[in-house]
């Protein structure tokens, strides 16, 4: 009887969190009850550039601690931490220790003490897990060259070179991948067997039809979970888990892993980067809590830069344009795609990441269009990312170092937590603003940002769906956001000229409740300045 008392108990708590949304208690949130990750504003940073503690120039655990505070006050819920294992490489993207921290950034017990810090101040940490291949360094690997007998030589994926000359004479890149050639011979003897590595040959691709690699992911998985404490893991290449060709063998491997997440932390989160059209990305959904939206980036941006509303699908390996579209309407087409695998998927938003060139430099450094990227990816439907930086403009264009240069947080004679572990070429105490002048100014991006970040967490703007509103021109983004009771309407100014628009679509929107510019309204017009933004209630 005791049993069945308990159980009710534990069903009715589950049933009061999760009406609360987010006002949820900090002790109820604190014990990881179940959290609404659709209500929740992500924060990307590189370890390596963020902050660093004890000046060798390196960012680290112990830095991104003491800027715990600065993330709170900006109205971050959770943070993605790129890669933190040891690895050979600046960026870590091809561990060789699946449960280890690099030195350089710290230890074992400096992460938990950062989780432990973020999670009282109701901040949830998601890692980035690297499991789709290892780094060629890796033990693992290291013994698998050694021959066909080695211990774990069928941890990963190897071919007689006759039998993959088809596919080596093959010259495809795609998005998330430069490399032209996925087979590589050993210590270059190209007479030998191959070994696949679909980003490079020194990161050699895991091989998943072999169950032991799977036990050692889950374990590895449980680990961070369990011993260090995080929150969930976000998927590095979660496409190429298996070649293309194998696509629904990714499709299973992930709901397994799903499973097997879910039986350690029930409340685990796990976010994919599958970098393809939504269609395609779709099947992914049934593994993971959210996938994240390239086609929606690549919109926003290229909108704005053309003075015009445009929809944006990955086409092959380009981005093919559809002027006539409306970003609603989009939404609307491919959200139920992702719901057929997965009816609680989480959309993820962002304007930039890692991969790609930063917000800044993609708009010409140009603030006002700036402002308006902001403004558009947190009015529209999604749980948005934030790049690191990204809230106080920095600047970035490709090679890859380039775009994850060291965050600039004060006057350079002021900056203590400042790295140095490259020298800048776009990000400088002078080309950018830094973060503690920005946090004193009301008119600074990182204000706006702040602002749109509170006004993202209103749940219309975090829970409710989207219709299109059509003002008969095309440098106009216009969309109603309803949930309950309660609905608004959002309504973005595209061009660089200041425009009057016909108010009687809005009659029944009195109240304006955020604005960018000097925004007015009357019965029968409604005034945006150039590139500015309006939100109004009913």
């Amino acid at each position: 009887m005791k049993l069945q008392q308990q159980l009710i108990y534990y069903i009715l708590l589950l049933i009061i969190t999760s009406c609360g949304g987010r006002e949820m208690s900090q002790d109820a949130e604190n014990k990881s009850l179940p959290v609404a990750w659709n209500q929740a504003v992500f924060y990307e940073i590189f370890v390596q550039s963020f902050a660093d503690s004890d000046g060798d120039g390196i960012g680290d655990i112990n830095g991104m601690t003491s800027k715990l505070d600065y993330l709170k006050d900006l109205g971050i819920d959770a943070i993605w931490l790129m890669p933190m294992s040891p690895s050979p490489s600046y960026h870590k993207y091809d561990v060789t220790d699946y449960l280890g921290i690099h030195p350089d950034y710290g230890t074992i017990e400096d992460f938990k003490a950062f989780i432990q810090a973020a999670h009282q101040k109701n901040i949830k940490v998601v890692m980035d897990f690297v499991i789709n291949h290892s780094g060629y360094d890796h033990p693992w690997f290291q013994n698998a060259m050694q021959g066909k007998n080695a211990k774990y030589r069928d941890y990963y994926v190897w071919a007689d070179k006759d039998s993959i000359v088809e596919q080596m004479a093959k010259k495809v890149t795609s998005f998330d991948s430069d490399n032209v050639r996925q087979w590589h011979p050993v210590n270059g003897d190209s007479t030998k067997e191959h070994y696949y590595g679909f980003f490079y040959g020194g990161m050699p691709d895991l091989n998943y039809d072999n169950p032991a690699v799977r036990a050692e992911m889950y374990e590895a998985g449980k680990f961070w979970l369990t011993d260090v404490g995080v929150d969930g893991f976000r998927l590095d290449a979660a496409k190429h888990i298996y070649p293309d060709d194998r696509a629904e063998d990714s499709h299973a491997f992930w709901k397994e892993f799903k499973t097997e997440m879910e039986k350690i932390n029930p409340d685990v989160y796990l976010i994919g980067e599958v970098w393809a059209d939504a269609n395609t990305a779709s099947p992914y959904a049934a593994g993971f809590t959210s996938l994240f939206n390239f086609d929606r980036a690549f919109s926003i941006l290229e909108s704005i830069n053309k003075e015009r509303v445009v929809a944006a699908n990955i086409a092959g390996h380009s981005y093919q344009i559809d002027s006539t579209a409306n970003l609603a309407d989009v939404i609307n087409t491919s959200l139920p795609w992702f719901e057929k695998y997965n009816q609680n998927f989480v959309e993820a938003s962002f304007l930039s990441n890692h991969d790609q060139n930063r917000v800044a430099s993609v708009l010409g450094n140009d603030q006002s269009k700036i402002k308006l990227a902001a403004s558009m990816l947190f009015t529209l439907p999604g749980t948005p990312y934030i790049y690191y930086g990204e809230e106080i403009g920095m600047l970035g264009l490709k090679p890859d170092e380039n775009i994850r240069e060291p965050m600039v947080w004060d006057a350079d004679e002021l900056d203590g937590a400042r790295t140095s572990w490259m020298q800048p070429v776009y990000t400088t105490a002078t080309s950018v603003e830094p973060a503690m002048k920005q946090v004193r100014d009301d008119e600074s991006l990182l204000s706006h940002y702040k602002s749109l970040i509170s006004l993202k967490k209103r749940d219309v703007f975090s829970l409710g769906d989207i219709q299109n509103l059509d003002f008969g021109t095309y440098n106009i983004v216009a969309f109603t956001r309803n949930y309950g009771e309660t609905s608004a309407a959002v309504v973005h100014n595209l061009s660089n000229q200041k425009v009057e628009l016909d108010a009687q679509t809005l009659s029944d929107y009195s109240s304006i409740v955020w604005s960018q510019g000097e925004v007015s309204k009357s019965q029968s017009v409604l005034i945006l300045p150039a590139r500015g933004s309006v939100v109004l209630l009913k």
